[in-house]
């Protein structure tokens, strides 16, 4: 049985996302050429990724010539506002402490992270 799509960007996929967002609307060519050599990306593997992208609705396409252009249909920040809802529903039952807490306890922060969090809680207690 095929597993069933998901919205959710894979790395593969975030690797090509990425590179349309820095350089905005690329052939596939162009994009196979951005991206890191380790990557080992054959065009029709990028092309296939391409593909499925605009699928999920990530990317659009026009077609100039006989290139198709690709670009990003949904801005970084959407992007990145949907894969934090998916982590907060997934692994912290939606609960955004939850989340801020498994980061304090796992993760080394320098003085400078840890001013500037006090700074977003002392304004979003602001809004409150």
């Amino acid at each position: 049985m095929a597993r069933p799509k998901s919205s959710s960007l894979t790395s593969a996929e975030l690797r090509l996302m990425d590179v349309l967002w820095l350089k905005g609307p690329s052939s596939v060519a162009e994009v196979a050429d951005a991206l890191p050599l380790e990557t080992g990306l054959a065009y029709s593997t990028v092309l296939t990724t391409l593909r499925i992208l605009e699928d999920k609705g990530y990317l659009k396409h026009e077609k100039q010539g006989r290139a198709f252009i690709y670009s990003a249909a949904v801005e970084r920040e959407t992007a990145q506002r949907s894969a934090l809802t998916q982590l907060l529903t997934r692994f912290f039952g939606g609960k955004p402490e939850l989340l801020v807490q498994n980061l304090l306890d796992n993760e080394e922060l320098s003085e400078a992270e840890i001013h500037r969090l006090r700074e977003l809680i002392a304004k979003q207690e602001g809004r409150l």
